[in-house]
């Protein structure tokens, strides 16, 4: 069956998060939600379901378990068993519920940032610290690991736990076996309990595969918990399905109960039939999905290079959001301008923006910190403590361009260190929207230039 992904969809008037929240002329490209239509398999079982006219409680079939061993085992190569998976009602919800179980109060968790802004929310909320090891920028635009801070961090006494994003979002980095391996190692070592999270492990581009965590060795899946679901790559978060892996069985027992506990490990009557719906007849939609966001990459990369230089693509072959660095307008147009008001804030009040101080180069540093060139850093490089994650939080870049353009984007400051001036897109829309969001774009950095 050949799907149509040009196919334009009004939700508005629907209650979408997405959509909904937004002014009339305003387009969002922010939150990692589709535009397309679900696969027709999966709506068929659901409507099969719908059609039954009875919507009482469920419990988890065998078939559930086999139609992720399945997938996993032919998609990936890697064989899990059926006793080794959880249901869980979402990643985040079972994230949350195992940081609660399996650490305590001010203890540390590890973070490679910039990375998912919820993560954060998983761990402060439950009163416990984010320890945050900044991934590093190399020059062909993807990111390395910083391997002894990560030591360090983890080698921490108060550090139990390690939140690992795979693939990584928002950089799109797909982690290699040795460096998977290599964490899993440092884990061993001082104790840390590995949460991976590989709900976007399907949305990789064309030829190109993640490798999952648990798969890589023996001592991976000792200290691993995976959280994978259908709901990213198969555009049903809404219907609340997804699964916890843990091969080891006393470290699986712990997260039984946390869950129990917690009252997330039952299904909605629609959650189990449209996730084997999904695994079991849903790949010839997924890769046909995947060739047409890799299309779209690649419009925005040539548009990006093109039109708008001052932006620069770093986005790696995962996810089906593109991660641009906009560090260079932080001294340029606006740029310039909030600087040279910051600066003399802090002439004049003795301090401006919380903990600032002027760099060596005139440069305004935030909480004591610069990059390389000393230039302007603003929120999303302070303490982690202090930054409010959610989407709606403050980033004059992103903020810019919503005001001037109506495009909405993720800003980069809710991802923790090393996301300040940079932007999210959501490209799992159809090309019209992406050709409408690119004009925008463009004038948004033209205006953020010119001013």
């Amino acid at each position: 069956m050949t799907y149509d992904f040009d196919k334009v969809i009004n939700r508005r008037g629907t209650d979408s998060e997405k959509w909904d929240i937004l002014a009339p002329n305003e387009l969002p490209m922010w939150v990692a939600d589709m535009d397309f239509e679900v696969a027709q398999p999966i709506r068929d079982a659901i409507q099969k379901r719908l059609d039954q006219g009875v919507y009482g409680y469920s419990f988890i079939p065998d078939r559930w378990a086999e139609s992720y061993i399945n997938w996993w085992r032919n998609r990936h190569q890697y064989t899990m068993e059926a006793d080794w998976l959880i249901f869980s009602t979402g990643v985040i919800p079972s994230m949350s519920s195992i940081v609660r179980k399996l650490t305590t109060p001010a203890e540390k968790v590890v973070f490679l940032t910039p990375v998912y802004n919820i993560f954060y929310n998983s761990v402060l909320n439950n009163g416990r610290v984010v320890s945050e090891c900044q991934l590093i920028p190399q020059e062909d635009g993807t990111y390395a690991i910083n391997w002894e801070d990560l030591e360090k961090r983890m080698a921490d006494p108060q550090a139990s736990m390690m939140f690992l994003c795979n693939p990584h979002n928002p950089t799109g980095r797909i982690w290699t076996r040795e460096e998977l391996e290599r964490i899993g190692q440092l884990a061993e070592k001082y104790s840390v309990i590995v949460v991976s999270d590989e709900i976007h492990c399907d949305l990789t581009d064309p030829g190109t595969n993640y490798v999952p965590f648990g798969s890589v060795s023996e001592t991976c899946r000792r200290v691993s918990v995976t959280c994978i679901a259908p709901t990213k790559c198969f555009n049903i978060a809404g219907l609340h399905t997804s699964a916890i892996c843990v091969p080891d069985p006393v470290l699986r027992h712990r997260v039984n109960r946390g869950l129990n506990t917690d009252e997330c490990a039952e299904p909605n009557v629609f959650a189990i039939d449209a996730a084997v719906a999904a695994f079991n007849e849903g790949g010839e939609w997924l890769d046909q999905m995947r060739a047409y966001v890799a299309e779209n990459k690649a419009l925005v990369r040539n548009f990006v290079a093109r039109e708008i230089p001052e932006l620069r693509v770093c986005s790696g072959p995962a996810t089906y959001l593109l991660w641009m660095d906009g560090r260079s307008l932080r001294n340029v147009g606006r740029g310039a301008k909030m600087q040279q008001a910051m600066i003399a804030g802090a002439a004049v009040g003795g301090n401006a923006v919380g903990a600032a101080d002027a760099g060596a180069g005139g440069n305004l540093l935030v909480a004591g910190e610069s990059d390389a060139s000393g230039n302007l850093l603003v929120a999303g490089e302070s303490d982690v403590q202090e930054q409010d994650h959610n989407y709606g939080s403050k980033a004059p870049l992103a903020d810019y361009i919503r005001e001037k353009t109506g495009l909405f984007l993720s800003n980069g400051e809710q991802y923790g260190k090393g996301g300040a001036f940079h932007l999210r897109m959501n490209l799992a829309c159809p090309g019209s929207i992406v050709e409408d969001g690119l004009k925008r774009l463009k004038a948004g950095v033209e205006a953020w230039v010119a001013e």
